[in-house]
């Protein structure tokens, strides 16, 4: 598979689920029955793992190791701290408040992972 195509389908991936995480946040806030939805609980799974697999293959194709590139590093930190935000925010936080903080939060990581893989540069600059 072709570099650009690979990319493509991860920058793609990466816009449905943020999309997806951003609007269950939305309708977390609202109490909306739609997060009980059987799509809305499978379909994020989906387009994870093609996010996770574009992720790896782009990764192995351009031979980018996360223990010696600290740009990718830092966006596999910043993904393992998005993902256990999200797991509160969606799943297992306790109130509401607690659910909303943890969506903020992520919203926050989101950002850096985005701006570190644009920049290539884990500390954005600050240094």
């Amino acid at each position: 598979m072709s570099y650009l195509l690979l990319k493509m389908i991860h920058v793609s991936s990466v816009v449905i689920s943020y999309s997806l995480f951003f609007l269950r946040g939305i309708w977390l806030m609202q109490d909306s029955n739609n997060l009980r939805q059987r799509w809305v609980k499978v379909l994020p799974h989906v387009i994870d793992t093609i996010l996770l697999t574009s992720a790896i293959a782009l990764a192995v194709l351009i031979q980018q190791d996360p223990l010696n590139n600290a740009w990718l590093t830092a966006k596999v930190i910043g993904l393992l701290i998005y993902i256990l935000l999200g797991m509160i925010a969606i799943r297992f936080g306790k109130t509401k408040k607690t659910r909303i903080a943890a969506w903020i939060g992520a919203q926050c990581v989101f950002i850096y992972i985005v701006l570190v893989a644009l920049s290539k540069n884990p500390l954005l600059g600050l240094v």
